[in-house]
């Protein structure tokens, strides 16, 4: 009975879901930390996009992107799912603003096209290429999956 019990609270838990949290910390351009209701604090991977790490151009940029626009700030998340590393997938509002499509918008990321399918995503990438806006005035930007197997 009780690993039945424990089994439907992890189901419920990993479900998607839409929920509020405050953001207490920025990793990188496309992962936060956030604090809970319950004062629990969660780590947070942006769906559908890569950013630049830390050690590339415009990483830090990226990065202090995603500070301005939420931190400290109550957000809205959307869960999508886990990542291999426990961190929650999502969409993450301020107000109505996505983060994850201003930070393509921006120029500040790559839609992650390898794990997700969103054509709003792609879409953006594409008008930022095309305006060379952000990392897309490089005229060769290493994607950060590049840049990662790279560093191996």
């Amino acid at each position: 009975m009780k690993t039945l019990i424990l089994l439907l609270l992890f189901a419920l838990i990993s479900v998607p879901g839409s929920f509020k949290a405050k953001v207490i910390g920025v990793n990188s351009g496309d992962s936060i930390v956030v604090l809970l209701d319950d004062n629990t604090q969660l780590r947070v991977r942006l769906e559908g996009i890569d950013c630049p790490e830390l050690q590339q151009e415009y990483g830090d940029s990226a990065k202090l992107a995603t500070v301005a626009f939420c931190f400290k700030k109550r957000v809205r998340i959307e869960k999508v799912g886990e990542d291999m590393y426990g961190r929650t997938l999502a969409f993450v509002y301020v107000d109505d603003l996505c983060l994850n499509k201003e930070l393509i918008r921006l120029g500040l990321a790559w839609h992650y096209a390898a794990y997700n399918a969103d054509t709003t995503l792609a879409q953006l990438e594409l008008e930022a290429r095309k305006n060379k806006v952000g990392l897309w005035k490089q005229s060769d930007p290493l994607a950060p999956w590049d840049f990662r197997r790279k560093q191996k």
